[in-house]
């Protein structure tokens, strides 16, 4: 602020110099009891202008813009209307001192001209310190200009004195900061609002791969902004953006556009800007594009009516809505049938120079009426803040009330009238709380024909009529898009910076894409859950099992009790003929033992079927493995004692002896009972056998088994294995001894059929989970109980019931003399 005010202090004194070119007024000015400012770049000032000596800035030698000129009529007309009522402002008229403001960088005085009083600039410090009431300034409240990037170097002038500035053209978004713009209002929406709509087009068409171009300016960067940042996380991609300067690049510009593949081109830029590049575009034969005007040009009237502009492709826009405003043509005959556009010498300032007489009355009202009705109730703001402040009212107002700036801001944030049926409001950011936009398409006659709506007020309602557009594709809605979309059950995989561009990559078994929520990923499904090759969504697994109701499950469980039950007889029948050779042979009370154990085995059987739980997974396992492990240590001792008994004993006397002192057969099978039971102890302790899903065979079923932890469980399979090798390598020895003394060989068939079952069960395990593993598995159990069983106990009790003969002691003693003849031999 301090070097504002110096600035000030300084440019008061360059005031004066430039007032040497003022002469009285023209249509530029107008006398009243109150002064409204307006600036208006009647001319445009594009490229940066050097001087090697400080001078004044011709406006009238820079282009002419007719559309602004139109602007700049309607506020000369506004404020004649205003002082022609007698209802408004009664016996009060209202003035204005209108500039051109053609440069945002050399057009000052005529800023200065508002802020000063009788031609002086009295710094702040002195206000402040010689006068008790508010510095009164030349204008009450100020007009314009339409261009963000004038406004925002003009604008801190008036916001130190808070000089209200109603703006009717200047959209960057900055100005809703009421911190840094206190006394900023505008009568055009923001363009916050302008971009949500450009947004709602493009997302309409379904349109992603879109450039946007943009003005080198506060408005157009800040509009570049607002798009990125509307269009984050959505499935639009910004593919090519560019600030078109003072000379920029077209044909540049269009050989990247068509590079990358880009159809859909924003053009938010100030009409003249656009023309430029419209033209350029019918000169490089740019075709097939589809182009979103913004607000600035989408009514331009010479463009429609170029010649090729069809080849380019189809224009569509946003628009303010089209507002006739009564009387103003009338006017505009009126005022050129004066001719009040003088020459330079004539008017007060050098940036008042109109050089229009050549125009006419048709050009002007035929010309782009756009921000005409933000220039009409801009004037008219000021005018109701005005009556209100004056407190007008019974045909008359207050004319003892002195009237400051700040007095009529006030009353313009109050503002609540209506207007061409309009209701006129600015909300807490000085933004317009009313109006719409328009959506326009230029069709085959040259017009911009109403094809939809965007309304602001009271809710926001968006609509498009698709079948007024016609397409340069036939009526085939245009596509851009930077990769096609993925086929059903395919995952997006980003390729290169913009998500737009990706690959498709099918999801596999157990995964499926949801393009709603996350079009880039393949989602596992839950473990409850499968899906096919290429799904969108996961389907449940079926549960199974095998239940106690199963066939299998039932002949097998029936099996068991008949083992059970034989277990029982043969236990009865060794226990009749205990003193008998067959069974002393075969054991004797080991018989029992094993008999027992066997029995015990079957136990597991019972719980490989229905669901399993915790205690049926340790059940399936433990007593199969305990008792089975006694069973194969009772063999291993009987092979090594029928070893020893015709190999052994006759080399090794001593260890016979040792062996029967101790009765070393019971200590071997208590210390594999007790290491069997510790190994399964700690096998538990570290990893209890659990319910398992087996989920990865089958991805549409839900196995359910028994978790066996290999590991913890190893020591207990590695004691079976030893016992079971032991037991096979005694009674291979045994291989050779008398053909009717057969225990050797019935024990090696019986390890034979044991390993054969296993290792069928590995090899069937490793190629198949499904639910009937499980009843291989007890199968296999029971296969292991009835190969001890059938091929060791029962012949032995046929000898007994139906060979009774062979079981005599002279029967075996003559088998063991025969033996015993044929080694010594």
């Amino acid at each position: 602020m301090k070097h504002c005010l110096a600035f000030l202090c300084l440019l008061g004194f360059v005031f004066h110099a430039l007032a040497q070119c003022t002469v009285p007024a023209s249509e530029f000015h107008l006398e009243g009891d109150f002064l409204i400012g307006g600036l208006f770049d009647i001319h445009q000032a594009n490229a940066p202008l050097y001087h090697d000596r400080p001078e004044a800035i011709d406006c009238s030698s820079q282009p002419f813009s007719l559309t602004h000129y139109r602007m700049f009529q309607l506020m000369r007309f506004s404020v004649e209307e205003i002082n022609n009522s007698t209802n408004l402002l009664p016996n009060v008229s209202l003035g204005y001192e209108i500039f051109d403001h053609c440069s945002d960088t050399q057009s000052f005085p005529s800023i200065l001209n508002f802020v000063s009083v009788n031609g002086m600039i009295q710094p702040w410090h002195e206000q402040h310190q010689q006068q008790t009431s508010p510095y009164k300034t030349k204008v009450i409240a100020v007009v314009g200009p339409i261009s963000s990037t004038h406004t925002l170097t003009v604008a801190p002038l008036f916001m130190v004195d808070l000089i209200p500035m109603v703006n009717y053209g200047s959209s960057s978004s900055v100005f809703s900061k009421k911190a840094k713009f206190p006394s900023f209002l505008r009568t055009v929406h923001s363009n916050t609002d302008s971009i949500e709509v450009i947004f709602n087009i493009v997302q309409h068409f379904n349109w992603r791969w879109v450039a946007f171009l943009y003005i080198d300016n506060d408005y157009g960067i800040d509009g570049r902004e607002l798009f990125i940042k509307r269009i984050k996380d959505t499935e639009i991609c910004l593919a090519y953006t560019k600030g078109l300067g003072d000379k920029p690049d077209y044909s540049q510009i269009f050989k990247q556009i068509e590079a990358q593949r880009i159809y859909i081109i924003i053009v938010f830029t100030p009409e003249m800007t656009a023309e430029a590049l419209i033209e350029s575009a019918i000169q490089l034969n740019i075709t097939n594009k589809v182009w979103i005007a913004g607000e600035s040009w989408s009514l331009n009237k010479r463009l429609p009516k170029t010649k090729g502009i069809k080849n380019i492709g189809t224009v569509i826009g946003l628009s303010q809505p089209l507002q006739t405003i009564p009387g103003f043509n009338d006017f505009i005959y009126a005022s050129k049938s004066q001719n009040n556009c003088l020459n330079a010498e004539q008017n007060m300032f050098c940036n008042q120079v109109c050089n229009c007489s050549s125009l006419s009355a048709e050009d002007i009202i035929a010309t782009n009426p756009s921000f005409s009705f933000p220039v009409y109730s801009a004037v008219y703001g000021i005018a109701h803040a005005l009556h209100h402040t004056l407190q007008c009212g019974s045909g008359r107002c207050n004319g003892n009330i002195k009237v400051y700036p700040h007095m009529v801001l006030a009353e313009l944030k109050k503002s609540n009238f209506t207007l061409l049926n309009q209701s006129i409001q600015f909300d807490e950011n000085g933004d317009p709380k009313y109006g719409s936009y328009s959506i326009v398409f230029w069709n085959h006659s040259g017009d911009a024909e109403e094809i939809g709506f965007y309304e602001l007020y009271p809710t926001i309602t968006f609509f498009i009529n698709n079948s007024k557009i016609q397409w340069y594709m036939n009526g085939e809605v245009p596509t851009s898009v930077c990769s096609p979309e993925c086929p059903v059950g395919h995952a997006k995989k980003q390729d290169g910076i913009h998500k737009c561009c990706f690959t498709c990559e099918i999801c596999l078994n157990g995964t499926y894409v949801n393009s709603t929520e996350d079009p880039y990923k393949c989602i596992q499904c839950k473990k409850t859950e499968w899906s096919a090759v290429g799904s969108t969504s996961c389907n449940l697994r079926v549960v199974e099992y095998i239940p106690f109701t199963d066939r299998g499950a039932i002949m097998i469980m029936v099996g068991t009790w008949v083992l059970v039950g034989l277990t029982a007889a043969m236990s009865v029948l060794f226990a009749v003929n205990y003193n008998t050779p067959i069974v002393r042979s075969a054991g004797g009370p080991m018989c029992f033992l094993i008999l027992g154990c066997l029995s015990l085995c079957s136990i597991s059987v019972f719980f490989y079927f229905d669901k399993p739980t915790t205690s049926f997974c340790i059940l399936r396992f433990l007593p199969f493995v305990l008792f089975y492990n006694v069973c194969l240590a009772c063999f291993v001792v009987r092979s090594f004692q029928i070893v020893c008994i015709f190999k052994i004993a006759a080399k090794f006397p001593k260890l016979q002896t040792w062996w029967m002192k101790y009765h070393g057969k019971w200590l071997v099978i208590t210390v594999a009972f007790v290491t069997q039971a510790l190994l399964l102890l700690i096998a538990y302790s570290f990893d209890t056998s659990e319910p398992y899903n087996e989920t990865v065979w089958y991805p549409d079923k839900i196995i359910l088994s028994c978790n066996l932890d290999l590991k913890a469980s190893s020591g207990s399979m590695i004691l079976l294995s030893s016992l079971c090798c032991l037991c096979f390598i005694f009674s291979y020895m045994g291989k050779d001894l008398p053909k009717n003394y057969n225990e050797a060989k019935a024990i090696t068939f019986c390890l034979i059929l044991l390993i054969l079952t296993w290792i069928i069960f590995a090899t069937v395990y490793m190629l198949y989970r499904g639910k009937y593993i499980q009843t291989l598995n007890a199968l296999a159990v029971l296969s292991s109980l009835y190969s001890f069983l059938l091929w060791y106990f029962l012949p032995k009790c046929y000898i007994i019931i139906f060979q009774p003969h062979k079981n005599t002691q002279q029967y075996f003693q003559g088998l063991i003399q025969n033996y015993t003849k044929t080694i010594s031999q």
